[in-house]
């Protein structure tokens, strides 16, 4: 059995898909087992990280267990009592989706959310995995409604590139990590073949869409202002813009070989990713 928390996410729903695929044993847990939509076969449980004897009743059983953490400075000790879950339930092998960059003094605030739940992985006395994607190809989804009216995108990275990674590669890695003794005590950084802007990414969109993509830059501080606005603590925010200025800084265009040196093929482009998800931009 294999426990895949955060199994309704990006990443999770997809981990899901590719182990039931494989007909491994399968408990997808979330917050609302009625709303989730899983493959046959799949075994789905109510579960709140903030909720203890929930997270005890879902790992009970397993072998091993796929962490998807809340981000942000309030969760770091659900974090904590996550994997300290697990550990308690006889999980033998957890695998711990983190972030890049995780614990780089540059990057600041933002760079030790998950580092509280790194350390419990890695001294859990089980076999561990770290996981630290990049910036999701998925992201940018979140300019759908801009491009779909003519309006240009936000960039608040100016000219600082990424290793754009698309989240089926990410799952895939997951699903393999999970199954194999081979990838225990390692941390994966997992990115796309190519560090690219904003602009590169709007430039890719644009002739999937046969349509100019424009780009307009945000200063920090109006993005800032939205932020609060939109209900976020200034400690959040905060730590959220100063990822944003790492990344306009430069500290974030890294591409590594991570994903082909798992899944024993190159990892997919920012393009195969917007041609599978065309439509939604209204292509």
């Amino acid at each position: 059995m294999i426990v895949i928390t955060g199994a309704t996410g990006t990443i999770g729903s997809e981990v899901v898909r590719l182990l039931a695929e494989r007909d491994v044993k399968v408990r997808a847990v979330t917050r609302n087992p009625e709303q989730a939509r899983v493959p046959a076969g799949v075994e789905v449980v109510r579960g709140d990280y903030a909720d203890t004897d929930s997270m005890a009743a879902a790992f009970a059983g397993a072998e091993a267990a796929f962490l998807v953490g809340l981000l942000g400075p309030d969760y770091v000790e659900l974090d904590r009592a996550l994997v300290a879950a697990a550990r308690a339930a006889g999980v033998r092998r957890l695998v711990k989706l983190s972030a890049i960059g995780t614990g780089d003094p540059e990057l600041g605030r933002v760079g030790t959310w998950h580092l509280p739940g790194e350390q419990a992985v890695r001294e859990s006395g089980v076999d561990w995995t770290i996981l630290r994607p990049s910036s999701f190809a998925s992201n940018t989804r979140s300019w759908v409604a801009p491009i779909q009216t003519g309006q240009p995108v936000p960039n608040m990275t100016g000219a600082g590139a990424q290793g754009v990674v698309d989240p089926r590669d990410v799952a895939a890695v997951a699903a393999e990590v999970l199954l194999s003794d081979d990838h225990a005590g390692r941390i994966y950084t997992l990115t796309g073949p190519a560090a690219l802007t904003t602009h590169h990414q709007a430039a890719v969109l644009a002739a999937a869409l046969d349509r100019a993509v424009e780009v307009t830059d945000i200063p920090l501080d109006v993005a800032r202002g939205f932020m609060l606005e939109s209900g976020m603590s200034e400690e959040y925010a905060d730590g959220a813009l100063a990822g944003q200025a790492f990344v306009r800084d430069g500290g974030n265009a890294i591409v590594t070989g991570d994903v082909e040196q798992v899944l024993g093929h190159a990892p997919r482009t920012y393009a195969d990713w917007v041609r599978h998800h065309r439509t939604e931009f209204g292509g």
